[in-house]
């Protein structure tokens, strides 16, 4: 591409979990390099990506119905002279892939999650008239041929970031389509990790989420020839200049070994916030949904958890109404939270994904039982949520300054249980971390004030970096 040929732009809208914004992060790079620019409004693009996920009910019609909304926009730009391109990414496009291009005429490529790597050449068969659909599995051959983002990309995405280090799922939780459509567990060497990590950190990056489907079953093959655990990893990027923060993201009990644990004891880089999901208090349903665990289990791995870590605070996730859950199995789940006391959690109504084993199932809960339960076990976590950030006004913490607030003079920080804290603050702060005393809890924020002089601010010079 000439220096005078005007750039393609990309719009990609991204549903679902974390994995896929990192993902759509990944897609803009790859498209980058292939003269795209990325845009907010898909009425200004030339490229349009849904990059989907199959974790909830209706996803795939959630698909459709915006595909239907997109052929109107193509058909009128069609109408001006411009031609406007449509592709189906992620979870649902590995699912439904054939089905897609046959169901919405309007998609002119379709590629799974494995595969985006391959956009540039897909997007090269498109223009020569042909349909693509790319659905093949390749975790590897993604992580090593995706481009990293470049300096000024990083910095304009901010200072914080995600970082997927494993992807796939060998657990086969019967609800699950996980493993059908992000393949089975792979994980990136500890090279490849690292390096990334610190082009974030010399980008302005002060905090880093490690991203997988099951993230703490990561074991990766590192520098001296070992197969290190996460536990070791997070050690060693608490190591890079500049990277202050760890975090971690999604959980499975089975997977929480002693050196992760003793991580969690002896980093202080990782933060004292984990989310651990369990999905129901009964060993019934979670010997159904093949979670390989039981209640107690889980009790007691939590114990030896705030054991190493007193202050750490825990969410995880629930599913209510699983098919053949009772009263009984569901009043197990809520003492099951009771006794834990989370600092937040999800929770949501079953829903049969296609494919899944727990699909076939014939003793599905009515919908009616199931948002009752639903209710009364959100009402219980909103209580302990409430009480658990309650518990910080008066205390003192590290907020690391992410953005502006919503008035002027204003920033927003996370503290180190991932709380949104608004604080009066000079915008050069952004890309710091400040000790904020929390004066009172908001709707959604904890509101505080900067407990240190300006000319004292942590790491002042580096928030300098990252906002010239």
């Amino acid at each position: 591409m000439t220096g005078t040929q005007e750039k393609k732009r990309v719009f990609i809208k991204t549903y679902g979990c974390q994995m896929n914004v990192y993902d759509s992060d990944r897609m803009t790079d790859a498209l980058a390099s292939d003269g795209y620019e990325a845009t907010d409004s898909a009425e200004n693009a030339d490229l349009v990506l849904l990059n989907t996920c199959h974790i909830r009910e209706k996803a795939a019609e959630k698909v459709y119905s915006e595909l239907g909304r997109l052929r109107v926009m193509k058909e009128e730009a069609a109408l001006k002279g411009r031609n406007v391109t449509i592709g189906v990414a992620g979870c649902v496009a590995q699912a439904e892939g054939q089905e897609i291009a046959r169901r919405a005429p309007v998609v002119d490529l379709v590629v799974g999650p494995q595969s985006y790597q391959h956009l540039p050449q897909l997007l090269r068969d498109v223009a020569q008239g042909k349909r693509a659909v790319e659905t093949e599995f390749a975790i590897a051959e993604k992580f090593d041929r995706l481009p990293a983002a470049t300096r000024e990309r990083t910095r304009a995405r901010g200072v914080t970031a995600f970082l997927t280090i494993q992807e796939g799922c060998d657990k086969f939780c019967t609800f699950c389509v996980v493993p059908y459509t992000r393949g089975a567990e792979v994980s990136r060497p500890v090279d490849k990790i690292v390096e990334e990590a610190a082009r974030l950190a010399d980008a302005g990056v002060r905090e880093v989420t490690l991203l997988g489907q099951n993230v703490n079953a990561w074991h990766g093959v590192g520098t001296d020839g070992r197969e290190w655990g996460l536990g070791e990893l997070l050690f060693r990027l608490a190591e890079i200049p500049g990277l202050d923060r760890l975090r971690y993201t999604t959980s499975h009990p089975r997977d929480m070994d002693d050196s992760l644990i003793a991580a969690h004891r002896d980093l202080p880089a990782l933060m004292p916030y984990l989310h651990l999901p369990v999905q129901s208090g009964s060993d019934r349903i979670l010997a159904a949904m093949n979670r390989k665990h039981k209640a107690d289990d889980y009790l007691r791995l939590v114990d030896r958890i705030r054991a190493a870590r007193t202050d750490i605070a825990l969410s995880s996730d629930f599913i209510v109404g699983f098919p053949g859950e009772t009263d009984a199995d569901f009043e197990a789940t809520m003492r099951l939270v009771e006794t834990v006391g989370y600092a937040a959690a999800y929770s949501f109504k079953y829903s049969p994904r296609p494919g899944t084993p727990a699909a076939g199932h014939d003793d599905h809960v009515p919908d009616a039982v199931m948002s009752e339960r639903l209710q009364r076990l959100q009402a219980l976590i909103l209580d302990q949520q409430t009480a658990f950030n309650h518990s910080k006004v008066g205390a003192t913490m590290d907020i690391l300054f992410e953005k502006a607030g919503r008035r002027a003079g204003q920033l927003m920080g996370r503290s180190p249980f991932l709380q949104a804290v608004l604080v009066d603050a000079d915008a050069a702060r952004i890309g710091s971390i400040g000790r904020v005393a929390i004066d009172r809890l908001g709707t959604n924020s904890l509101f505080g004030t900067l407990a240190e002089p300006a000319s004292t601010s942590i790491q002042e010079s580096n928030a300098v970096e990252v906002i010239s």
